[in-house]
This record gives C-alpha cells, structure tokens and sequence, in this order.
C-alpha cells in the first residue's frame, strides 16, 4: 500500500490481487477499509434541494443494453457495487432502460447495502407499453423486436410509473425523480402536480427534469421547485450554453450533463472505420462518421498533453474539464464494468489549473462538428 496525492488530499492505493480491492459487499476488515479510502468524492448540494449528490455519477444508461449492444448482467451488477465502492455513490437511470432492465440491475446489485449510502436519480414518461402519448421514436428490444416508444407523462402514468421504478429498485423512495422528455399532450402543471403529491406521499424526494427547454423549465417552474436540468453536453456538444445553463445558474438549479463523452467519441478509442454490433445507435450517429471521428482525435491530439501530465487517460482528462465548467451538479458517466468504472472514477484524482481548462476550452472552440452530406 502506497499513497498517492489527490487533489483532496493523500489517498492510500492498493497493491496486490484486484479481486481483495473490489469485493463489494462482503464484508471483512479490509472492504471497510477501502470504503474508507476511497470514499473520497465529496458530497455537494444538488441545487436548492437537500439532495448531496457526488462529483461524477454511475449512468446507468449501458447496464440496461438498450441502443448500447447489449450489456453483460453479471459485469453490469460488479460495475454498480464498484462504484459505490469507490464512493460514486449517485447512480442514474431510467425506467425505460433496457425497459426495465438497468433499474432492476440495480435493485439487485444494492440490495445489501444500507439506503442511506447512495442516491438513486431515476426517469420517467418514456412509454414502451402501449400507444399512449405521444409517438417518440421506433426502437428494438435485446431480441431485436420493434417497440414504439411514446412520450406518456399524465398524472395517473407518472404515478404508476413511480411505483413500477420503487418495485424494480427495491427502495422505498427516489431521491431525485425526473421527467425524460416533455411530453407535448400533458401540461406541464399536471406532471409536476403528480410529482408534488408524491413528494408529500414521501415517495420521492426532490423534482428534476430532463431535456428541457428554457420555456419548459419556466412553466414547470410555477407548480414545483426543479433541483436539476439533465441535458446532453459534452466538450464537442456545447450548445445548452447559449440559455439552458445560464438559465439553471440564475433559478438555483444544476445542470446534470449526459454523455459528457459523446458515448464514447472522446476516450479516443474510436477510429475511422469503426465497427457497431447489435443493436447500436452509434452506427448512425452524424458524430460517429469517419470525417468527425477523425475531427474529434485531432483534438484530443491537442490536448493529449495536458492528460500525459496528469497520468491521465483521455477519458479522464474529458470528465474533469466537464465537471469544472459552470452549472455542474454531477457529470453522468457511463460504464458497463467494474474496470470502466474504476477508470472513470480516476477522472477526480486531479486538479486541472486555470490555464490547463483554458487551453483544453480553446482546443475544443476549434472543432466543428462535419455535416452529412
């Protein structure tokens, strides 16, 4: 055991069999001391709630399989522990990953340990079972049969929905419970009064939303105080900084970011010529064209040496630049093993200078996403 100074102060590692550093949950002198240790992601407030939230999240997004390939049960179970593990104790998901799926995951990879040591941020108003609300998109399930999902966030659907993430989770109350996409047909005063009624029902404990417009955070706003806006942002994504962020900055709220790494684009693993299996979004993505996969490695190529100076990898050096820029609560990253989750929670163990954010910040005003033609 050696220590190795982080930017919140001298953190023991750990030599030796990996198996002894990560058994979550089994007990023993040696998994309280590494809870201890490595419990170093310091609690902050979530917006004007009383919801602590860490630095970095365990997006849950992977875990469930869905528009990601496919996912590993087993590793997807080891990879939630770790991170609670490793003190990434806030975990997001959503009812309608994997359908289900990711919320049940983590229902069973937590079940042992105590409520109060994680945060759980869950979504709802995606329907997949039946053809209310609003027609969204056409998608698959693991099996590669047609779904329709819907954009479905009426009072008594909100409530439902609710009870369905409770069951799947095996918790009695979310902490932070949040719309996926606004639903057109309901008035935003209807959704937010559901979830009013199940604040006071104690069934949830804080109001979020997700993907909302500047407009759509002022009407909800009259019915219910929003702790957080969780919108797509990532180095070469930026634009939720024209009004959405300034506007969560002036209501007291935070931003939660999501794919801060652009599902993948900015670990730099990805090249040209780069093959999706299943059942992958990514393979129709304008960002995952050959042109902007190239555009995207030219700029991690300019700031490749700010991650050398660190021991940092790119993915890394990508999530710390992201929870320094304003409005931050909690940047949402996704991991499908216990060793993706380890690395990403390497993203907090140092501290980028003024200069190094303002160089890596200019680096990224020069990409420009490429059209398709």
């Amino acid at each position: 055991m050696y220590a190795r100074v982080h930017s919140w102060g001298v953190i023991p590692e750990f030599t030796g069999h990996s198996s002894c550093l990560h058994s979550p949950f089994k007990g023993g002198f040696l998994n309280d001391i590494i809870k201890k240790l490595y419990g170093h992601m310091k609690l902050r407030q979530l917006g004007n709630s009383d919801i602590k939230v860490t630095p970095i999240a365990f997006g849950a997004w992977a875990i469930g399989g869905w528009m990601w390939g496919g996912a590993d049960e087993e590793d997807a179970i080891k990879a939630v522990q770790t991170a609670v593990d490793l003190g990434m104790t806030t975990i997001d998901t959503a009812a309608v990953y994997g359908y289900g799926k990711s919320e049940t995951l983590i229902g069973k990879a937590l079940k042992d340990q105590p409520r109060d040591s994680y945060q759980i941020l869950t979504k709802y108003g995606l329907n997949w079972e039946t053809d209310d609300g609003t027609f969204y998109f056409d998608s698959e399930d693991e099996h590669g049969n047609p779904v329709k999902i819907y954009k479905w966030a009426s009072k008594e659907r909100v409530k439902k929905e609710c009870e369905d993430s409770l069951r799947r989770l095996g918790i009695d109350t979310i902490d932070l419970y949040q719309i996926h996409w606004h639903d057109p047909k309901t008035p935003i005063s209807e959704t937010m009064e559901a979830i009013s009624e199940l604040i006071e029902e104690g069934k949830i404990r804080a109001a979020g939303v997700c993907n909302y417009s500047v407009e759509n955070v002022e009407e909800a706003l009259k019915t219910i105080d929003l702790a957080s806006n969780q919108v797509p942002y990532s180095m070469i994504k930026r634009g939720n900084e024209r009004d959405v962020i300034p506007q969560a900055l002036e209501k007291g709220m935070h931003i939660l970011p999501y794919s801060p790494l652009q599902r993948g684009l900015l670990t730099g693993k990805i090249t040209p010529g780069y093959e999706f299996t299943g059942y992958d979004t990514r393979k129709n993505d304008t960002y995952f064209t050959d042109e902007n996969i190239r555009r995207v490695n030219n700029l991690l190529d300019k700031i490749r040496p700010i991650a050398r100076e660190h021991d940092a990898t790119m993915a890394q050096l990508v999530i710390n630049w992201t929870a320094n820029q304003p409005g931050m609560g909690c940047v949402l990253v996704g991991a499908r093993n216990p060793k993706q989750v380890k690395d990403n929670a390497g993203s907090m163990d140092f501290t980028l200078s003024e200069d190094e954010l303002n160089r890596i910040t200019k680096a990224a005003d020069e990409y420009e996403l490429a059209e398709e033609e």
